[in-house]
């Protein structure tokens, strides 16, 4: 049985998708639509080097990596049907989980995440907030760290990401952050990485947000995803597109539950996962928490013969 994995934010490359744009037509197409829909020439910024600064802003990065991340779903589908099991996304990976599943639109995708990253860059005043991965601990220590830097001093900081087994990105307030990494390290993390981000995702400080990304879902039509999402927020298969504005909702301040996730695929009888989408970020996480899944990657036209045969395989 074959899942589908789709990367969130950070995995994005300077020239991202111009490969599969020159090899595949449906995948030209979603470039076009996309520069439409935003009224920016967003495939310029993914294609060209001069594009790299616009790509570390948070609300072009996001439509961005969507952008790309779909159409090479589609120049995969150009080679032959595919019939996953489910899907699944980190993150903003998640709302390209929902256009595969054909619960999404594509512009309404796109639309949406340009303004998530624009509300997330406004949520918090740059420098307040941030992040660090916690590397070489359980979840329960990291909890726990996180736990008493708020006793001390009463600001937020929480599990965001719960990557791997060992490995736990955390947000909040920076001083917080810090203070939480540090006690991490005395209860026996092996490291703690500053990661450079624009902004705290996944925790309380997102509210604003998350309350401004509440009418722009509303109006939106959401149908039943066919194969069904493994959400962030649950870490359970949902095929109800009535549920899946609250999720979406509630997927900003809660942690992404991916390790929970892919185990779930694993419950269900998952045994192949195709990572489709800039980076191979999401494979190597996935090699940590469940090492008997086959992988493969597709992030480039070089790779969609070999996805093709690790997609037939899956039949």
């Amino acid at each position: 049985m074959l899942a589908l994995l789709f990367p969130g934010q950070g995995s994005q490359e300077v020239g991202m998708g111009r490969d599969v744009a020159r090899a595949s037509a449906s995948a030209r197409e979603i470039f076009e639509r996309a520069d439409t829909v935003l009224g920016l020439p967003l495939s310029r910024i993914c294609f060209e080097e001069s594009g790299e600064d616009e790509l570390l802003r948070t609300e072009i990065q996001q439509p961005a990596i969507l952008t790309v991340s779909v159409a090479l779903l589609r120049a995969l589908e150009e080679a032959g049907a595919l019939e996953p099991a489910c899907v699944a996304g980190h993150s903003l990976g998640e709302y390209t989980a929902l256009v595969a599943s054909g619960a999404l639109a594509f512009e309404d995708a796109v639309r949406i995440v340009h303004a998530r990253g624009r509300f997330m860059q406004e949520a918090v005043p740059e420098g307040q907030g941030a992040m660090a991965a916690v590397i070489g601990c359980a979840p329960d220590v990291v909890e726990q760290a996180c736990a008493v830097a708020r006793t001390q001093i009463g600001r937020v900081v929480a599990p965001a990401n719960y990557n791997g087994p060992q490995q736990t990105v955390i947000s909040g307030d920076a001083t917080a952050v810090e203070l939480a990494c540090a006690r991490a390290r005395q209860e026996g993390a092996k490291r703690t990485v500053p990661l450079p981000v624009s902004a705290p995702f996944h925790c309380a400080l997102m509210a604003p947000a998350a309350e401004k990304l509440a009418p722009e879902l509303s109006r939106v039509h959401f149908d039943d995803p066919r194969p069904p999402v493994i959400t962030n927020v649950e870490a359970r298969t949902n095929a109800e597109g009535a549920r899946i504005p609250q999720l979406l909702h509630a997927q900003v301040t809660e942690p992404v539950r991916f390790t929970e996730m892919i185990r779930e695929m694993t419950r269900q009888g998952v045994t192949r996962v195709l990572e489709i989408g800039p980076g191979r970020v999401l494979t190597g996480l996935v090699r940590r928490i469940e090492p008997a899944l086959e992988r493969a990657n597709l992030d480039g036209a070089s790779e969609l013969r070999a996805a093709a045969t690790f997609v037939a395989a899956a039949r």
